[in-house]
């Protein structure tokens, strides 16, 4: 079997999930290059601990860099701290005025605030940075390789925190809004009410986006041992409870020699993981990768690969 329906016009954004290890840097990279022979596409790295300069070859960062050798394919690593501080630079007046208006700190307090990290802003800011980037419509594709599960579940999960924090934002402004119009008799809408309205459109995009099959579509990647499968399960369930269909995955590392001792046992040990997988997940499409006997790194691997997963 090979994936299917990645090539399809309306599809933008592929997202690729699962165990550490199990070969998500690689798989979505392979990915990309393939989509880049008739799309340009873009490969973002939301992980962290960033991989894809690694893979490639390639010095990438926190800025749209094209793959050598490559025409239509280019590369970020977002890196989530510069990402907030681009964005606290860009919203710095708005949000000024809402700890202003809304709390009782001081100029000082403000600043202390407006320059300390926020839990679960990694996330956030990730999937803020991919719903730009969509919404510039500079690349037709969006191949995004996540960190292990836990990671790619609080990016998924990103909308709600959002919404939450413009909830509570809201609320503070309500009671301003409120004094305002006790002394005044009538309330303006300013610049900060305007910034959390657009601060909830975002949220809607990123959910109208996520939950749309035709637009979106996520990949887990796995492989033929005892916890990659359990924590597949886990992943899915979770992308099944935000309403996101999983329609195919790659099964990694896939013993096929039996030209030694090694192989063939280990070839016996994979047999009942693959009968499970096969079992489970009998509705899907699943893509068989075989071992490498060489590391995935470097644009010949990487085309190796490539060619596993698009031709079967």
């Amino acid at each position: 079997m090979a994936l299917a329906g990645l090539q399809n016009n309306d599809l933008k954004l592929i997202i690729f999930g699962g165990k550490g290890g199990v070969g998500k840097t690689s798989c979505a990279i392979a990915t990309a290059l393939a989509l880049s022979e008739n799309f340009k596409t873009l490969l973002i790295s939301t992980d962290p601990a960033h991989s894809v300069s690694d893979c490639l070859e390639q010095q990438i960062g926190f800025k749209v860099t094209k793959v050598a050798g490559q025409a239509n394919l280019s590369a970020i690593e977002v890196v989530a701290d510069e990402a907030l501080a681009l964005f606290i630079k860009e919203h710095q007046a708005q949000l000024r005025k809402l700890l202003d208006t809304s709390t009782n700190l001081d100029n000082e307090d403000i600043e202390e605030m407006l320059s300390l990290s926020i839990p679960g802003i990694d996330e956030v800011m990730s999937f803020k940075t991919i719903i730009d980037f969509i919404e510039e419509g500079e690349f037709e594709k969006y191949v995004v390789d996540t960190a292990p599960t836990g990671h790619a579940l609080r990016l998924i999960s990103s909308p709600r925190l959002l919404d939450e924090w413009i909830k509570v934002a809201a609320r503070m402004r309500w009671k301003y809004r409120y004094m305002i119009t006790s002394f005044s008799g009538s309330y303006q809408q300013d610049e900060v009410d305007a910034f959390l309205l657009s601060l909830k459109k975002t949220v809607k995009r990123i959910e109208n986006i996520l939950r749309d099959q035709a637009r979106c579509e996520f990949i887990p990647v796995c492989i033929p041992e005892a916890m990659a499968i359990m924590e597949t399960s886990r992943l899915l369930t979770e992308l099944n409870s935000s309403d996101i269909i999983a329609k195919q995955i790659i099964l990694n590392n896939v013993m096929v020699s039996d030209g030694c001792e090694f192989c063939r046992r280990r070839k016996e040990g994979q047999l009942p993981y693959l009968q499970e997988i096969g079992t489970t997940y009998h509705n899907f499409n699943t893509v068989k990768v075989p071992v490498f006997a060489e590391e995935i790194k470097g644009l010949v691997t990487l085309q190796k690969l490539k060619s596993h997963l698009f031709t079967g």
